[in-house]
């Protein structure tokens, strides 16, 4: 895609659980993601440790910066503006990348936008497959999080729909590799069981399908006790326990509730199109279920390519770029961190604002020009 000059140009930060993500983005064109893991410091706790996150984000928070904006081929005094998660995720590792752009945007004299995590896995469609159609109905489906959402404006009108009750699709997938004893993150390495496994060996149940059940929400609780027992009971029998076969029922109980629960939602609204994000979009069978239903009900599916799905900087600075774009009114210095952050606030505006810049400037705030790096 060409890029315009005339379009914002935005860095994003990212550090809502153990991913340092900075991405740089031209309007909707991705310029720069780089990331910075610490996913081998969690493995042998066999799950993400907050304070572990909280310092890894510390360590890889201005090499991973500079890289971005290196491999953009950008100065930071070229920006329009940083954009940074404000939340949910983990209250300190939100803090580290709040803290960051802070600096950053003060330092150069750049307006600041908090933006909502989940808001911004809608957002990084755009970088891929082009401007979201209003209204666009979203899964996102990761570990902390299995949501349905209908967007009308992704900067400002997010409405939830469905949401998990108890354990998300990621948590699931974690804790059942970890009784399999195949090790953390459990996504990847179920879904490559899985692909040799019979999806039909075992019944598993789905959850939050019966009639009587909230329609969009999601439960994976019972799913995720139901494989445990079968496994043990299978241990204690002295039987050997058939891990691809078992790894692939319990990857189609997932992404069949996942799947059948977003195309309903879609016709219930009367909403064309799907997009899908978050973490566990990567996710093979996933994909290709609902691509198989989405086609089969008139529904156009939009799938990130699995790096954007994973949490990143691209995903920040492309909501942030969109805010700038229509002229959303910047956050204010006192900018904090909201682990709970609703997803109905796809932003942090300034007190008093009402999400609108109506100066028409992007820059919200009163930076003095003599600031750190004038």
């Amino acid at each position: 895609m060409a890029e315009s000059r005339d379009e914002p140009l935005v860095l994003g930060i990212e550090t809502s659980c153990d991913e340092t993500g900075v991405g740089v983005v031209r309007g909707t064109t991705l310029l720069a993601d780089a990331v910075a893991s610490s996913v081998d410091e969690h493995a042998r706790f066999g799950g993400v440790v907050p304070e572990v996150a909280s310092r890894a984000h510390l360590e890889a928070m201005v090499p991973t910066i500079e890289r971005a904006l290196k491999d953009a081929g950008v100065s930071a005094r070229d920006l329009d503006g940083v954009a940074v998660t404000a939340g949910p995720g983990l209250a300190g590792a939100l803090l580290v990348g709040v803290s960051a752009a802070k600096a950053y945007a003060y330092a150069f004299g750049k307006p600041l936008y908090g933006v909502n995590h989940l808001a911004s896995h809608i957002c990084v469609d755009q970088l891929e497959h082009g401007a979201l159609p209003e209204p666009t109905m979203a899964l996102l489906v990761s570990g902390g999080h299995s949501s349905l959402l209908l967007s009308t404006d992704i900067t400002s009108d997010v409405r939830p729909l469905g949401a998990t009750i108890d354990d998300a699709a990621g948590e699931a997938f974690d804790k059942i590799a970890r009784v399999l004893d195949l090790g953390f993150p459990g996504g990847p390495v179920i879904d490559r069981y899985a692909r040799e496994g019979d999806p039909a060996a075992i019944a598993f149940p789905r959850g939050l399908t019966g009639p009587r059940d909230p329609l969009y929400d999601f439960s994976f609780s019972g799913l995720k006790t139901s494989v445990a027992r079968w496994i043990e009971a299978k241990r204690a029998a002295g039987e050997d326990v058939p891990v691809r076969d078992v790894a692939a029922s319990f990857q189609e109980a997932v992404v069949d509730v996942l799947t059948r629960k977003a195309v309903r939602a879609c016709r219930d609204e009367g909403v064309d199109h799907l997009m899908i994000g978050g973490g566990v979009a990567a996710n093979s069978r996933l994909r290709a279920l609902a691509l198989e239903r989405c086609e089969k009900a008139g529904i156009r599916l939009r799938v990130p390519r699995p790096k954007l799905c994973t949490d990143n900087g691209a995903m920040v600075a492309a909501l942030g770029a969109e805010m700038v774009a229509r002229g959303r009114a910047a956050s204010a210095w006192d900018l904090s961190a909201d682990s709970s952050l609703p997803v109905t606030e796809t932003h942090v505006p300034g007190p008093g604002q009402d999400g609108h810049d109506h100066a028409g400037h992007g820059h919200a705030h009163e930076v003095a020009e003599g600031n750190l790096y004038p």
